[in-house]
Parts: C-alpha cells; structure tokens; sequence
C-alpha cells in the first residue's frame, strides 16, 4: 500500500493522470478496513498499532557515515 500511495503523490507533483493509481490505493483500503471489521467481529479487541508505533518499534541500523556518503 505504501508503494501505491507513493506512486500516487509522485503523479500529483508532477501534475500527471493518477486516477488509476488512486483507484487502486481506495480498492486497498476498502480491503482493509473490510479485514479490520471481520477481525473485530471475530472478537479482536486489541488496539492495532499505527504507523508511530512501527516506527517505534523498529530497530535502529548502525548507519557507515562513509557508505551513507558515497551512496549519495
């Protein structure tokens, strides 16, 4: 979904046709939240964990100043 969602928001800088890509990303949260509502009425109850939370949780990467700069 991130992918499309970045696909999409590069199409609408460049000022280009992303009615495709738009529809594809609505369709992909159709699907979510149609898998959110069967999971709680399958008696989930937990709090899901958004986007802060995954970013919170991920580990840091020891990062090569040197790499870093020569990858640039």
């Amino acid at each position: 979904m991130a992918g499309v969602e970045a696909t999409v928001r590069d199409l609408v800088n460049r000022d280009r046709d992303c009615t495709e890509k738009a529809l594809a990303q609505m369709e992909l949260r159709q699907k979510i939240n149609l898998l959110i509502g069967e999971w709680k009425a399958a008696g989930g109850s937990d709090v899901l964990p958004d986007v802060r939370d995954r970013v919170r949780l991920r580990p840091l990467k020891k990062v090569d100043p040197v790499r870093a700069i020569a990858r640039r």
